[in-house]
């Protein structure tokens, strides 16, 4: 397990330094200029200069790469040009919020997705089954921001059931949940009636049977167990994006996570936020898998960590 986890993690430092490495490239090669935006329209190119020198932003790229590793060496993810403050203390202020609705996600697409295709692989190749297989087709094709709007207006301004944004409540939290979790349960839902089907074929689960077991009962013990493996691995890929890729649901709900953070950041060309939240991301996206891998084994001990 030592050994193990020590690879892992050797395996997971060098994985984010890449992720920097080429962030910062595609950064430095961008077109946009960091010290127009902070400078402002109506500057003068001497201000901007002076500006792009105060920032560091004339030296070479590996000056400014440099520099930067030696930032994260010390825990300093930089400072925002334009907010003034500190990246990590501007992330540690987004992130609780982005946590809970990341929570509330994965535990809406879980009990979406999982329930649709448990009863879309006992009753494959029926309706059921079939009527199952093109709402997850249609949930997983649905924009966000599309499904986000329709229930703003279906449920925050028709009926008036939950707020239309803001956040501080759990009544704040259940429309960008399920938002970002009726695109997740498509997804679930494919993968648990595949996984499922897979595993009702196999010999021990006809064994079961032939012993007299309940349904339930091969169903919850000797099935689900077995089935449910594939999504563990999904799950973990899901923290990371939910860190960074629900820009555009807590836009349409006024949620102050990271991700409407992010979408700032890349409006205003600031640099530091960028480089902070990528980093971010992918540390929550090695972490997400490696904690998936540790999981399975506990869930099936014939699984070995090699």
């Amino acid at each position: 397990m030592a050994a193990y986890l020590l690879r892992r993690l050797i395996q997971a430092a060098l994985i984010l330094l890449g992720v920097t490495f080429i962030t910062f490239v595609l950064l430095y090669i961008l077109p946009a200029d960091p010290a127009r935006q902070i400078a402002g329209r109506s500057a003068t190119a001497e201000t901007v200069n002076n500006i792009r020198i105060q920032l560091g932003l004339d030296q070479p790229l590996y000056v400014q790469y440099g520099r930067y590793l030696d930032g994260l060496l010390h825990l300093d993810l930089g400072r925002s040009y334009l907010q003034k403050t500190e990246v990590t203390t501007l992330i540690a202020s987004r992130l609780p919020a982005t946590l809970l609705l990341m929570l509330g996600a994965i535990v809406c697409e879980l009990a979406i997705g999982l329930t649709m295709g448990l009863f879309a692989a006992i009753r494959r190749g029926g309706r059921i089954d079939q009527t199952l297989m093109v709402i997850s087709f249609v949930a997983v094709s649905a924009p966000q921001f599309v499904v986000g709007i329709l229930l703003l207006y279906v449920f925050a301004v028709y009926l008036g059931w939950f707020p239309i944004g803001g956040y501080g409540s759990f009544s704040h939290l259940v429309l960008p949940a399920i938002t970002l979790g009726i695109l997740g349960a498509g997804w679930y839902s494919r993968m648990m009636r595949s996984s499922m089907i897979d595993v009702l074929r196999q010999d021990f689960i006809r064994t079961a049977r032939a012993k007299g077991l309940k349904p339930t009962t091969v169903m919850a013990v000797h099935a689900m167990p077995n089935a449910i493996l594939p999504i563990i691995a999904m799950i973990g890929i899901d923290i990371g994006y939910f860190m960074s890729g629900i820009v555009v649901v807590e836009s349409v709900f006024g949620w102050p996570g990271i991700g409407q953070l992010a979408w700032q950041a890349i409006q205003r060309v600031d640099i530091p936020i960028i480089m902070g939240v990528t980093l971010v991301s992918a540390f929550a996206i090695v972490i997400g898998n490696l904690l998936a891998d540790l999981i399975a084994p506990l869930i099936d001990p014939r699984i070995k960590l090699r």
